[in-house]
């Protein structure tokens, strides 16, 4: 029975192992299964939430490779803007008055020459008539009456046309009546040729006597458009309170067309920090930009829109000067952040996770 006793319990031994081999084996196999996911998803971009801030996290050497690049934000101290109300007028009674004025003017000048040669004859025959009456004294009445009757026309043709140009500047300032009494005027053959518009911005009451000499006006497709100023206008926008100042456009616009211009206040400055127009990102209708928290975390922060710039945003609030700003890959960030995916939770204080 011994030898069979010791055969059983060599055959058990050998069981025991192939089964301990085998498990062995397998824990193994399933834990390097679990492993690689890990392993790749760290290799990935994730989300967190972290003390009610979005963060994106992106190891370094991705960024590299899909060139994130940052940017330190600078303080910067610019001329402040307001954003001012403007119309495009319609220059067709303009124009009207500057033919009623040409017409005038040409008859002033014939009436001037007539009355001109009536005084001259009248001159010649009073001489005549005290050189021994060589005329009739009807005919020196009758030239006298002539020369009379064509200063009256005189009188009443420049009384006409100083009316017209009395008009023209109530109606459209100083600039534009001085355009349309000149002989040649390149601004009046630009608006004549539809080469250019006038517009009537509204500034505050409170910026004085004085206007900006350029300013920048909105078109409804976005695109900003320099203005001129003309001259102060003689008559108001009965809607908007304010200044009103005369502009012209070197662009074609159309009347009536109501929008906006932004205004420099040279005598006002504002402090902030310059993000640049390339960092911003739009999302739900307001605009964005990713700051760089840690080496390898980005925070999506809320940009105002009230400040804009040629170069970007000017903003006073949400930013600090130093903070490093993504100037390239923002759209890239933004994209990773709204991708589906499970975000996981970290809090720095964390009785604040409970609710």
């Amino acid at each position: 029975m011994k030898p069979k006793l010791v055969l059983i319990l060599l055959i058990s031994l050998a069981l025991a192992g192939g089964a301990g081999w085998y498990i062995s084996r397998t824990l193994a196999a399933q834990g390097a299964s679990m492993t690689a996911p890990s392993k790749q998803s760290a290799e990935h971009p994730t989300v967190q939430i972290v003390n009610g801030e979005t963060v994106v996290i992106v190891r370094p050497a991705i960024q590299r490779a899909s060139h994130i690049a940052v940017s330190p934000l600078a303080a910067v101290t610019e001329r402040s803007y307001i954003s001012a109300y403007a119309t495009v007028i319609d220059l067709q009674p303009l124009y009207d008055l500057h033919d009623r004025r040409a017409t005038a003017k040409a008859d002033l000048d014939a009436l001037t020459g007539q009355a001109a040669a009536s005084r001259a004859q009248y001159e010649r025959s009073r001489v005549l008539f005290a050189d021994d009456r060589n005329i009739s004294q009807k005919s020196l009445q009758d030239a006298r009456s002539a020369m009379q009757a064509d200063e009256a026309k005189l009188q009443s043709a420049r009384a006409a046309l100083a009316g017209l140009d009395a008009t023209l500047r109530q109606q459209f300032g100083d600039a534009l009546a001085n355009a349309a009494a000149a002989p040649a005027s390149a601004l009046f053959e630009r608006l004549q040729s539809g080469r250019a518009a006038v517009l009537r911005v509204t500034l505050p009451a409170s910026g004085g006597d004085t206007a900006p000499v350029e300013i920048a006006v909105q078109l409804p497709d976005g695109q900003p458009v320099q203005a001129h100023r003309l001259s102060a206008s003689a008559l108001a926008d009965p809607a908007v309170q304010g200044s009103p100042w005369l502009y012209v456009t070197e662009r074609m616009l159309p009347a009536g067309l109501h929008t906006s211009a932004n205004v420099s206040m040279s005598d006002h400055t504002v402090s902030g920090l310059l993000i640049p127009a390339q960092a911003v990102v739009w999302y739900g209708g307001q605009t964005w930009a990713y700051v760089r928290t840690s080496p390898d975390r980005f925070t999506r922060r809320y940009v105002s829109s009230d400040d804009e710039r040629d170069q970007g945003f000017v903003v006073t609030s949400g930013f600090r000067a130093g903070e490093q700003i993504v100037t390239q890959g923002a759209q890239l960030l933004l994209s990773e952040e709204l991708k589906p995916q499970g975000i996981a939770t970290a809090c720095k204080d964390p009785p604040e996770c409970d609710d």
